[in-house]
């Protein structure tokens, strides 16, 4: 039986597309999220890893639940994040949300339209900001423009690295209905180059990800927590960069991913118009 350790990438919080626990993150409220970063951290591990058994997969990410719920103590990620959560007065919803789509990213390979990715995204993306959220004592009521910004993150990481996902994993999130409508199908994301038809496809999950932003423009103006608000409207910002590039580049042999200098620039341009919505809103 594979152990969890053997899985594990090595990837930390500082790896990911979009900030995780920033330094815009109150120091009281940071050891709770990267406590939840760590398990969902484990368990994404755990469900990409190209060569593990699906089933063996599956018996590592149910260990991971009983130690969230209390019902084993063998994974610690697991353990301390139920303490976490216990401390806080917290529930385990969120993370077990994620547990789901995680068990669905080893036994499901396709997707068959936008509603069908969506239904993933509710598991695998919403529940990260629902979480946090949480963590910040915010209301609930802004659940739903939490989820359209959630859900555009999780389009936008899949659009990026869908030639790798393919390669890798045989995984390909871009709607089957999608491709069959541009008269290309998954085979596509195998070149090392997108052809027309591809582009096409790409380009117009970029502009159904640009109407979810749409939805959440207004996120950051609504959070009380004036830190959690500023995060909220940097990664806004920088998911509507990133659409852009979308609509424009090829992911199969382009940079569509942002540097260190990208987010400071974006970040820099971005806080003027901040500072004034929150001056504005008081």
């Amino acid at each position: 039986m594979t152990s969890i350790a053997e899985l594990q990438s090595g990837k930390g919080h500082k790896d990911e597309n979009f900030p995780v626990a920033s330094f815009l993150i109150a120091p009281r409220h940071r050891p709770a999220v990267m406590a939840f970063y760590n398990f969902v951290r484990m368990a994404d591990d755990v469900a990409d890893h190209p060569t593990a058994p699906a089933d063996e997969k599956l018996d590592l990410l149910e260990q991971m639940r009983a130690s969230l719920e209390g019902q084993g103590d063998a994974v610690t990620v697991g353990v301390t994040l139920r303490t976490v959560l216990a401390e806080r007065g917290l529930s385990s919803i969120h993370a077990l949300d994620l547990l789901e789509a995680f068990r669905r990213d080893v036994t499901q390979l396709r997707y068959a339209d936008w509603d069908d990715l969506m239904d993933y995204c509710r598991y695998s993306a919403m529940p990260v900001g629902r979480f946090v959220l949480d963590v910040h004592g915010e209301t609930p009521a802004l659940w739903p423009v939490n989820d359209a910004l959630c859900a555009a993150l999780q389009v936008i990481n899949h659009l990026q690295d869908c030639g790798k996902d393919y390669r890798a994993l045989n995984r390909v999130y871009i709607p089957e209905q999608a491709l069959a409508a541009a008269g290309t199908g998954v085979e596509a994301l195998g070149a090392d180059r997108a052809d027309p038809a591809l582009l096409g496809v790409i380009s117009g999950l970029a502009r159904c990800t640009e109407g979810l932003l749409g939805k959440s423009r207004g996120f950051s103006g609504a959070i009380a927590d004036l830190r959690l608000a500023l995060e909220v409207d940097l990664i806004q910002t920088l998911a509507e960069d990133l659409t852009r590039l979308l609509m424009t580049r090829d992911p199969l042999s382009q940079p569509v991913h942002h540097r260190k200098s990208d987010i400071v620039r974006l970040f820099a341009g971005r806080l003027p118009g901040f500072v004034r919505m929150r001056l504005k809103k008081r």
